[in-house]
């Protein structure tokens, strides 16, 4: 793969990581400090913890993607350490499915006492996104790994 393509890959997960970033710097103490109805403050505590929880898996997985980019411009992208970051960004993904779906009360206590049913969707949105991440990222790992074992035995023939 020509280092241009990795390259607008990796700076394409630095940006992802920059909003996120800022939003938990700037955005979720604002949030804390100055919720939208001071009645159910106390109930945005737990699911902002469980925001501030899932960035850690996040950014893992963010830098896992960018070692597999490493991995790539190095031409190891057909490796067991390919294999092993695809696997930790499963895991990360599925944490991070893992923790919202935890949040899930809370938020559906929130949306009972704002009266907005849709905020019980907009919830959920991150844990099947991440969910979908995991599967995509369960699939690539199985891939990968059968076009290792095909490679190591092609090796072995010749």
């Amino acid at each position: 793969m020509k280092r241009g393509s990795t390259l607008f890959l990796k700076m394409a997960v630095i940006l992802i990581g920059l909003p996120v970033l800022a939003l938990c710097i700037f955005g979720f103490p604002w949030l804390a400090n100055n919720p939208v109805n001071p009645d159910y403050a106390h109930i945005l505590y737990p699911i902002l913890i469980g925001m501030y929880v899932s960035v850690i898996p996040f950014f893992i997985a963010l830098y896992q993607a960018f070692k597999l980019l490493s991995f790539i411009d190095r031409n190891q992208a057909f490796s067991d350490l390919s294999v092993k970051s695809l696997k930790n960004i499963k895991f990360c993904a599925m944490t991070i499915s893992g923790l919202y779906v935890a949040m899930m009360p809370f938020v559906y206590l929130v949306a009972e006492l704002d009266d907005a049913p849709g905020l019980i969707i907009i919830g959920m949105v991150p844990a099947f996104a991440s969910l979908v991440i995991a599967v995509f990222a369960a699939v690539l790992q199985r891939l990968l790994k059968e076009a290792i074992d095909i490679k190591s035995e092609n090796d072995l023939i010749v």
